[in-house]
């Protein structure tokens, strides 16, 4: 049709221009019908993944990955150089515990394994053995008793097969399947109130619960008089990749693990040969001895037994960790920074003998002084290098202020889903029902405004909260549809988040939630100040007080009988 159009537009045929362009026009409003219908039959049928690869090819809403060109042959090669140039710093290649021998190893069951082997993503891609995921997800019952002897044979011998150590950017899936088994039983045999402030790759814990327990110490501590805080951001150099398996084992150890899962854990993580895929290219193989494997299930648990040892000795600091992500905070009185500066000191220390080390460059330091009369703050040194003060800190995906005013977190907000209305206009275009534009909304523009909302929210300024809820509106007219208020969206989610917390002893801030003698509401926290008391923990025990469900009895007597009524309050 675009010949026929061309060729009468070239003959000076008006009419027949005209009918061209108009079959043309036809065919293209026919076919975005086609492909609409499409999409629309993909969400019928529960198969989100083709609707929403449907919904990025109508928006453009993808990244285009480019291929290896002849100057980067020798870039697979130096990445696993780069990822393996902490292995010729450890000279400790791995001396196994003694106490092994004498211990019993431990045991899996077939049905732990196929368990496991039902978890498998299909999607994701193969490993170095090119064995697709659906298959192990699919013939699980048939591999499950092969698998547990062979699992069951590594662990009684504790070594590792090599293939199973072999890493190539995406781990051996059924190697993944054998490390989900192990982490269960660790985290079987760890206290759940072991390292209360790590709180990565735990149950009921987020990056919220960071941001907010970080918060809360710096507010708590601002409602004195000549007070100020210090926090220290700290960023590692490849903490992942320094990990020192026989520091590991030891600490394994002392966690009361038995000697001989220390000793399976030891073999896997040395010996471990390694390499690079970059398009279609690939490094040679490299032996590695050190750190932690990339993509492996194991990897984040056993860094945050590595690191457990990591905590605050000072009496007026804290250090709150989210992975490798490390903050120091320093609650300084009158100018006394003693005990800030010695735990600095402390912590390198601390990182020299586990074979950590700063990445002093992108290590920054906020310090929040509401005080009207300041001092000259004397900058910090980590050795020889001055760490950069910053006013604006991007900490766990929420941008913190020195002034923690949230002015700068909530224009980067707007401005992001600004720019993800865009896509939202484009589909609304292409003619989609209200029911695709609302779930699109949902996945790209809800999530990024609600994103840490219990951080900030609380303490917003009018002028910003209506430039967020004025991107609701606009979503609201292009979808046809309503969508729930932010304020709404905040209550929502700490009512939730509160009850969660309640309900977990071992969380670092349950103790802030505790009744009054009548056991029917929550003691409220006392705030001087606004920015304490519009905070999430506060905020979070007036909105369970307020939608607390509360019984009282009334005692009356009826003819002669005592009758017992509740009323809701």
């Amino acid at each position: 049709m675009l010949h026929a159009r061309s060729t009468a537009f070239a003959s000076g045929d008006a009419e027949g221009y005209k009918k061209a362009r108009y079959d043309l026009r036809r065919s293209i409003r026919g076919a975005k019908r086609q492909y609409r219908m499409k999409l629309e039959g993909c969400y019928t049928t529960a198969d989100p993944r083709r609707m929403w690869q449907g919904l990025q090819h109508i928006t453009d809403y993808q990244q285009r990955s480019r291929g290896v060109t002849t100057r980067q042959s020798t870039l697979p090669d130096e990445l696993n150089e780069f990822y393996a140039r902490f292995d010729d710093l450890n000279t400790n290649r791995g001396i196994l515990p003694t106490e092994a021998a004498q211990s019993s190893s431990l045991t899996v069951t077939s049905a732990e394994v196929c368990r496991a082997l039902r978890r498998t993503n299909p999607q994701i891609a193969v490993g170095p053995d090119n064995i697709e995921g659906r298959a192990l997800r699919v013939c699980s019952a048939e591999l499950a008793e092969v698998l547990t002897d062979i699992y069951n044979l590594s662990l009684s011998q504790y070594s590792v097969p090599t293939c199973f150590k072999t890493s190539a950017i995406v781990s051996k899936k059924n190697t993944k399947c054998f490390e989900r088994i192990i982490m269960s039983h660790i985290k079987k045999t760890i206290p759940d109130t072991l390292d209360p402030l790590q709180f990565a790759y735990r149950r009921n814990r987020s990056t919220d619960d960071a941001v907010n327990t970080a918060i809360h110490t710096a507010l708590t501590h601002l409602e004195n008089k000549d007070t100020y805080v210090r926090m220290l951001l700290i960023d590692y150099s490849s903490s992942f990749n320094t990990v020192l398996p026989t520091r590991l084992a030891e600490k394994l150890l002392i966690l009361v693990l038995t000697p001989s899962l220390c000793s399976w854990v030891l073999d896997f993580l040395t010996d471990r040969p390694q390499t690079v895929s970059v398009g279609t290219r690939t490094s040679g193989t490299r032996t590695v001895s050190t750190g932690t494997p990339q993509g492996c299930v194991l990897s984040p648990l056993l860094y945050t037994l590595f690191t457990y040892d990591c905590a605050s000795t000072q009496r007026n600091t804290t250090i709150i960790k989210f992975a490798d992500d490390t903050t120091v905070i320093g609650l300084i009185t009158g100018g006394v920074e003693t005990d800030y500066r010695e735990e600095v000191a402390q912590l390198v220390s601390w990182c020299h003998t586990n074979n950590l080390s700063f990445n002093t460059e992108k290590t920054k330091e906020l310090i929040i002084d509401p005080r009207k009369r300041r001092d000259q703050h004397s900058p910090l040194h980590i050795g020889e290098t001055q760490v950069e003060r910053v006013k604006t800190f991007k900490f766990l995906g929420t941008y913190i202020s020195e002034d923690l005013s949230w002015s700068h977190n909530t224009q980067h907000i707007a401005k992001k889903s600004q720019q993800r209305l865009y896509f939202l206009r484009k589909l609304r275009k292409f003619g989609l029902s209200s029911k695709l534009l609302s779930n699109f909304y949902r996945c790209t523009v809800e999530s990024l405004l609600s994103n840490s909302i219990t951080v900030w929210f609380g303490n917003c300024k009018v002028q910003e909260r209506k430039a967020l809820q004025r991107v609701i509106k606009t979503a609201q007219y292009i979808c046809g549809a309503a969508f729930p208020s932010l304020q709404d969206i905040y209550n929502t989610r700490v009512t939730k988040r509160a009850h969660n917390i309640t309900k977990d002893t071992t969380h670092p801030q349950h103790t802030l939630f505790t009744l009054l003698p009548s056991g029917r509401r929550y003691r409220s926290m006392k705030a001087r100040t606004t920015r304490l008391k519009n905070s999430f923990y506060p905020q979070a025990i007036r909105l369970l007080n307020d939608s607390q469900t509360l019984m009282t009895p009334c005692i009356c007597t009826t003819f002669n009988t005592v009758n017992c009524i509740y009323f809701q309050l």
